[in-house]
Parts: C-alpha cells; structure tokens; sequence
C-alpha cells in the first residue's frame, strides 16, 4: 500500500510516516496543499491521509481535487477539528473516514488497512493464494501453514503481488507501490527484493517471473530453474 500523508507538522508528519513503514506501508509527505496537489498528479495513492488545516490549498479543496479526479484514492481525514458538524463536511466533501488528533497509530494503520481492503473490488482482510497466508492487520504470512518472517519491503511486495489475485505486475507497478518517492527509478530493489522473496517463502517457488512484463503468484509451485527474478 501506497499513502500520501497531508500535515504541515513536520515533527508528527515524520512519525506517522515513520510508524507507517514498521507497518510495510510506503508513504510520502506534503506539508501543504500545493505539494499535495503535486504528488496527487504524478504518483498513483491508495489513501490519501488529510490534514484539513494546510496552507492553501486548504484540506478540503485537496479532497475536493481527490474526487473530482475519479483516481480511485481513498480519502482519511486526520484532523484535530472533532465536532461532529466537521465530520458531517468532511464526509460531504467526500471522505472515506475521519480521525480526529490526538490518534493512536495503530488504529490509523487499522483503518488504512480497511479502507485499501475496499477500495476496487472487496477483498477479504486474510488474502489466501497459492497455499499462502497473507494477514495485513497482524503483517503475518505462512506457507502452507508455516509461518514465513519477512522483511517490511518483503512484506509490502507480496501483497501487492497477491491483491493482483494472479494478474502480472511490472516491477514499475512494485516499485510505485512499495516504494516512497525517494526511490531511485533505476533501481534494482525489486528484482532483489522479488528474489529475496521467493527464497524466504521455499521450494516449490510460487512467483514467478514473466520475462518483459513482471511477476505474479502462481496457484501452481514452480521449478526453481523456471522462476528466476
């Protein structure tokens, strides 16, 4: 999951930010709305978490700008403007959910987590593919009933590997999923992390690579020979 993160505190921008990759979540940060506004326009987001009180654009007219876009982003309030008037607006403008500060971020990576469950087609909070287990709530994966420690960017990939419920991703897609704007586009994290990947999770090699195009999940075990990143 991909997050863009609207606060003009820097300080508590930083800990969400920071509390959210201990979570596999990639995210980045504007500290006003018109560097939302930027990042909106050229990055794909899952959730938009949105402070309303931001130099200008303000808050509500970035959310305005989410939904007149039809990007499919979802919107997460996150606000210190509690009364329940101000949720009224905010679910007016088009907000998914609404937080009021102060928050415990593990309730904002709980209702992250929901919101990007919904978003498209519903899936299910435990993804199962393949003979594998993907819990997002617990960052939990077994194989065939063996539980598998992953790393967070090990994490974040397979499940975005596995949402595609078998369709092939391009390593572009990995990386504009997984990764925060900071990573280099030339960067071969993603072969090294997929390979990384399918040696944590064992023989026979569920993922496999689709020469040109990316990789999927395979419902059926590969030959190690035929799944090389």
């Amino acid at each position: 999951m991909r997050v863009l993160i609207v606060e003009d505190e820097p300080y508590l921008a930083q800990a969400v930010r920071d509390g959210l990759r201990l979570e596999a979540i990639a995210a980045d940060i504007a500290g006003d709305g018109e560097t939302a506004l930027e990042l909106l326009a050229v990055n794909s987001y899952d959730v938009a978490v949105l402070d309303r009180d931001i130099p200008g654009p303000s808050g509500d007219e970035v959310a305005r700008s989410i939904v007149a876009s039809d990007s499919g982003t979802s919107i997460l309030m996150l606000t210190a403007a509690d009364r329940i008037d101000d949720k009224a607006s905010g679910f007016e403008l088009g907000a998914d959910d609404y937080l009021t500060k102060p928050f415990e971020l593990r309730e904002l990576v709980l209702r992250l987590r929901a919101l990007d469950r919904r978003r498209g087609r519903r899936r299910p909070p435990v993804v199962e593919v393949a003979g594998l287990r993907l819990d997002p709530f617990r960052r939990e994966v077994y194989r065939d009933g063996r539980y598998v420690a992953l790393t967070r960017k090990q994490f974040a990939v397979l499940e975005v590997l596995m949402a595609a419920d078998g369709g092939v991703v391009s390593a572009e897609e990995l990386l504009e999923r997984a990764w925060d704007e900071n990573a280099d586009p030339f960067t071969n994290a993603v072969r090294i992390t997929v390979s990384a990947l399918r040696k944590r999770l064992g023989e026979p090699w569920v993922i496999a690579t689709v020469p040109g195009v990316g990789y999927r999940v395979e419902a059926a075990g590969l030959d190690p020979a035929s799944g090389t990143a």
